[in-house]
């Protein structure tokens, strides 16, 4: 694995997002995994007839729990940047497993300021 995956990138392939479909085609199988967050966003979202889909996409990547030392940088990171929560522990989980986070989040990430960031594409 060296991708953590944002909710925003699977979200936007279950809209049927030509760009997210295109890119995740790309990724090699086992490259990208999710995080705990990730999972609850992507399940918890969307119209009820498209839960099934929801849950088969999150099964086909590997999830990452958060950790205490997970929590604890995530805490760190929202002091310093003043991030969401969420966004914290998803940079943290991406830092402590030493993978990128390909995430459409260029305010709060922008990859010129946080080289573990990766913007797959745009919309």
């Amino acid at each position: 694995m060296n991708i953590l995956l944002d909710s925003a990138i699977l979200i936007d392939h279950l809209r049927g997002i030509p760009e997210a479909h295109n890119w995740l085609s790309t990724q090699r199988e086992g490259a990208c995994c999710l995080s705990v967050i990730t999972r609850a966003e992507v399940l918890s979202g969307g119209p009820e007839e498209q839960a099934g889909q929801a849950y088969a996409l999150c099964e086909a990547f590997p999830c990452l729990d958060i950790t205490k030392a997970v929590a604890d940088r995530a805490a760190e990171l929202r002091r310093t940047h003043r991030w969401k929560l969420p966004d914290a522990l998803q940079a943290s989980l991406a830092m402590e497993h030493q993978l990128k986070l390909a995430t459409r989040n260029t305010k709060d990430f922008a990859p010129q300021k946080h080289p573990f960031v990766i913007v797959p594409y745009r919309l």
